[in-house]
């Protein structure tokens, strides 16, 4: 996989240090920054750019400043038996959130082979690929999920209903990296459209939907026409049958449903931040997580090995004509963190301007190579 980069680079340390630094400054705890600054951190390392840095200021800060997401998340155990858990984020931190569950989760899978949480009242949790590699690190199976706000058409609709409503897994395998299933049930996510729209890059034909049934490109006024409700992301599969859109339909309305109904919280239309009267609110969202503990099936060991054989055999499969070779999920990731781990996070100007004026708003004493 060739890799070629023209932004610079800013090392990993100071990414971290300052992400973490403005968090607390934000008013979030030290711990609770560290852990939102490492997920956004796993994004860039995974060259998942629409969830990473690029989010920062608009999903993070900027929702704390305008006091529609809570700096200190006061979680609530609302249910706990020995293989479930059921808990209210109150609008806190959904990366923290999300932390503590899964953290909680992975111990009662060591005790009882598996076990199943859910978060109500939460806010955009990052990559949900973090959340699946903390059960896989630990060498158990991960999968979870999460609604969002109203973006995606069903099949044969044009208005958006569904979130983008990823469903996510992570296995251990035998080899050096796991593999980690991490999408989004619609063709692109509205982080990828924002990272179009910051790097001045049409979004590609296909990939979202108009109220007159037409297939949207200007990314600015997608991101706009998403918010009004003039346009909607089509479901993984694309706009009608044909490819079979109502796959990724269906999917994502399995994410909306369990994101939902596990905890009886709210879906849909009612993820929006505007209240009645038009005033920004809280998205209240909500996520789940399985955990599974393969030694209570036929072990650690064997899972590895087997998971391993597998994907081994799907790589050494016949390529397509001009192809130089096949690759099975996580594993483009992982070479991705390999180009960057000693060159830090690539920055484009948007990114960068976002760093400096979170900076200046805080007076953090910080300073950036590429200024």
């Amino acid at each position: 996989m060739k890799i070629n980069e023209t932004r610079p680079y800013v090392p990993w340390d100071l990414v971290g240090s300052f992400m973490t630094d403005a968090f607390i400054a934000a008013g979030v705890p030290e711990e609770d920054a560290k852990i939102c600054a490492d997920v956004l951190m796993e994004s860039d390392r995974r060259g998942i750019e629409s969830h990473g840095c690029n989010r920062f200021k608009p999903i993070y800060i900027d929702r704390i400043n305008q006091g529609i997401l809570n700096p200190v998340t006061k979680l609530e155990i609302i249910r706990d038996t020995p293989t479930t858990v059921v808990a209210d984020a109150h609008d806190g931190m959904g990366m923290v959130a999300s932390h503590r569950v899964m953290e909680m989760l992975i111990d009662k899978a060591s005790k009882y082979g598996m076990a199943m949480g859910a978060i109500k009242n939460s806010s955009h949790y990052g990559i949900a690929g973090y959340w699946a590699m903390m059960a896989s690190k630990r060498g158990m199976l991960g999968i979870t999920g999460t609604n969002a706000r109203p973006s995606i058409a069903p099949t044969f609709g044009v208005e958006n209903m569904l979130g983008t409503n990823p469903l996510t897994f992570a296995f251990p395998t035998d080899e050096e990296f796991p593999f980690v299933l991490d999408c989004a049930t619609s063709i692109t996510q509205r982080g990828k459209i924002e990272f179009f729209a910051k790097n001045g890059m049409d979004t590609p034909a296909g990939m979202v939907i108009g109220r007159d049934g037409k297939a949207k490109t200007d990314s600015k006024q997608i991101l706009t026409d998403l918010t009004s409700g003039q346009a909607a992301l089509a479901p993984l599969g694309g706009i009608g049958e044909e490819l079979a859109g109502y796959k990724g339909y269906g999917y994502a309305t399995v994410v909306e449903i369990l994101s939902a109904a596990l905890t009886g919280s709210l879906f849909m239309k009612d993820l929006t931040n505007k209240d009645e009267n038009g005033n920004k609110r809280p998205y209240h969202l909500g996520h789940f997580f399985i955990v599974i503990n393969p030694e209570f099936f036929m072990g650690e060991e064997t899972f590895r090995k087997t998971a391993g054989s597998i994907l081994r055999q799907l790589r050494a499969s016949e390529k397509a004509p001009g192809e130089e070779r096949i690759y099975t999920a996580g594993e483009k990731e992982y070479l991705v963190w390999l180009d960057r781990k000693d060159k830090g996070v690539p920055m484009g100007k948007a990114v960068q301007d976002e760093f400096i004026a979170v900076r200046d708003m805080y007076g953090l004493d910080y300073h950036f190579p590429f200024e």
